[in-house]
């Protein structure tokens, strides 16, 4: 399953570096890079907490591989338009609404399927390899990416639609099944039972919110690269690439790090550590005039957004019951998720008025503040 989802991620990290380049490239609209991922999570945010219910009512190992399948089609797709030159800018960004779409049903099943694959004490060391898993795709894949290009676009669409072969037959190999429990009410019911398990959970409500913000000013770090790159730093597509690269390597080494640490205990405290670290991360990126300063500002940042989501994410899980999971996890997914567009809408608003230096380095102050408004006045978290 590892593997499996790895060269998916690879994949998916390939065709994404493309895309971006190549709707900076069409348009030279910071609005319409910011566009792409709000529209890829939009569904995400309508239908997540529908694909929670569903994961809880049917075999989630159908739900992955009728996701996959979607996301491979758009793919197809994509690749027809971009090898036969007749590629516009909204075709992309309607190709990420639809897989935004598969992965509202796809993305709480995942969630919910992971944790049944190892013991509970294992749990936040799986949650960290598959973490590491992602985030060695997000240095590979616009590395790879950015290599494929010189060949032409059309490779990493198509090597993107390929790489969705590997999950599906994980998939079709895993003996793992989760047997639901009889629904005993509507889906409604289902879904008010999950956001009550999540309000009556206390300090579940706190994880929820760092999710949303880690989320909303952290990943515009990402998204706006190629503004770095080129109006910044007044290079081209290889650059970057390497920044993309450098901030995926350094969730992988948070990852692995996480990983190394175990079981550990005071989880809570330690991801607004990590949350404080990844504000200073992003500042420093954001006022960075140098790129080896911008190249080790994003790997630091990757590494503390990683240690942050590794342990917001290990609380999570160790508290849902395994028949609540598929539904707490899509309340949870939703929040992280619905943080992105929301992020990159308002960051998309104001690079244009403030610059993105500017915008950025703000967003990695707020992050430094939230941390320390957990760490000293709403405790619950840090007590975890």
């Amino acid at each position: 399953m590892w593997i499996g989802a790895c060269t998916s991620a690879i994949g998916t990290w390939m065709q994404a570096f493309a895309q971006s380049w190549m709707i900076w490239d069409m348009s030279h609209s910071a609005r319409l890079l910011a566009l792409d991922p709000i529209l890829q999570a939009t569904p995400i945010f309508l239908f997540s907490l529908v694909g929670g219910v569903l994961a809880d009512r049917f075999e989630r190992r159908h739900m992955l591989i009728f996701s996959q399948c979607i996301q491979m089609g758009a793919a197809v797709v994509l690749t027809l338009l971009v090898g036969f030159h007749v590629v516009k800018v909204w075709h992309f960004l309607a190709g990420s609404f639809v897989v935004g779409f598969a992965q509202a049903f796809g993305g709480p099943a995942y969630s919910a399927l992971i944790p049944t694959l190892v013991p509970k004490e294992d749990m936040p060391n799986a949650i960290a390899l598959n973490s590491m898993q992602f985030n060695a795709a997000v240095a590979v894949g616009p590395a790879l990416g950015g290599a494929a290009m010189l060949l032409g676009a059309t490779w990493c669409f198509a090597l993107n639609a390929l790489s969705f072969l590997a999950p599906i037959v994980a998939l079709l190999m895993l003996t793992v099944r989760f047997l639901p429990e009889k629904a005993a009410g509507s889906m409604l019911s289902s879904l008010k039972e999950g956001v009550a398990f999540v309000r009556g959970q206390g300090a579940m409500g706190g994880l929820i919110v760092l999710a949303f913000f880690m989320a909303a000013l952290g990943i515009p770090m990402r998204t706006f690269l190629p503004i770095f790159a080129t109006q910044i730093f007044h290079r081209g597509p290889g650059i970057a690439a390497t920044f993309v690269s450098m901030s995926g390597a350094g969730s992988v080494v948070g990852a692995l790090g996480i990983a190394a640490l175990g079981n550990v205990k005071r989880k809570g405290r330690l991801a607004l550590i990590m949350l404080i670290l990844l504000g200073i991360g992003v500042s420093g990126f954001a006022l960075s005039p140098w790129i080896p300063l911008t190249c080790a500002s994003l790997f630091f940042a990757g590494a503390a957004m990683m240690g942050v989501f590794s342990m917001v994410s290990s609380l999570v899980q160790l508290i849902v019951t395994n028949q609540m999971r598929g539904r707490v996890m899509s309340v949870y997914n939703l929040s992280f998720r619905s943080g992105m567009p929301m992020g990159n809408l308002i960051a998309g608003w104001l690079v244009p008025i403030f610059t993105a230096p500017l915008v950025l380095a703000v967003n990695g102050a707020l992050l430094v503040f939230l941390g320390l408004y957990y760490f000293l006045v709403q405790r619950r978290v840090a007590e975890l």
